[in-house]
């Protein structure tokens, strides 16, 4: 069959015809918070909150429901100033006491770390000095970035600093190393008779950073850092 020069133009289906050109606008980013939905920390349930209501609890386990977590910073900075606080003496004040027949010994962190390191236990003085000076205070640098981010409402970088919030909070279980390595020294040296051990007073304030830390982590809500790029899209 002889070739056509001039085919027929083709003819496009009617819904094909008649279906809208995509067009590529910006999607408005919205939390669940716009909408009056709150998780519960207990169960994980998605509820609706009712606005008559001044005190909301979840219909399955009947815990409090939060939008937001209440005075989330103003707590928040009030656990980190605290932990600042015990830092300097946990640092200074003696960390552990020796006790034996001919003289009594008290050592700091830093100079447990340096004892450790001169009689060749480089991964025990290692692991101390991590756990005891680099862990705490990283953590309490960490969080006062976050607070300070926050309140000033930046829109940035959301993403790296939920990673690093999420990063303290890992980080949080390994401050009490030094804490388990004390106990255990306590209990090998108490094996001996003519020697005895036993923590001060910088290792009871130690402790109360570890704790203070760990519940800063807690009462700070990460999702105030969304709420500025949410409030930029609206």
């Amino acid at each position: 069959m002889p070739c056509n020069p001039n085919p027929p133009a083709c003819e496009m289906p009617d819904n094909l015809q008649s279906a809208p050109t995509a067009v590529t606008t910006p999607v408005a980013m919205h939390s669940a918070a716009t909408f009056d939905i709150a998780l519960c920390d207990a169960c994980g349930l998605l509820s609706r909150l009712r606005l008559r209501r001044q005190h909301h609890r979840c219909p399955r386990c009947a815990a409090p429901l939060h939008l937001r977590k209440p005075m989330s910073i103003s707590r928040t900075w009030a656990l980190v100033i605290a932990s600042f606080v015990l830092y300097i003496p946990a640092n200074v004040l003696p960390f552990l006491e020796t006790t034996s027949l001919f003289e009594t010994q008290s050592n700091t962190i830093a100079s447990g770390v340096l004892l450790f390191w001169q009689e060749g236990s480089w991964v025990i003085a290692t692991l101390i000095f991590v756990a005891s000076i680099v862990v705490p205070l990283t953590k309490l640098i960490a969080l006062c970035w976050l607070l300070i981010s926050v309140q000033r409402g930046e829109r940035g970088q959301q993403i790296q600093r939920t990673r690093l919030f999420r990063f303290v909070e890992l980080i949080g279980r390994w401050s009490m190393l030094d804490i388990y390595v004390v106990a255990l020294s306590v209990s090998l040296v108490q094996l001996e008779s003519f020697a005895s051990m036993q923590a001060g007073l910088g290792a009871a304030c130690f402790g109360g950073v570890v704790v203070l830390t760990m519940l800063a982590a807690q009462t700070f809500d990460p999702r105030l850092i969304w709420d500025s790029q949410e409030s930029r899209h609206a």
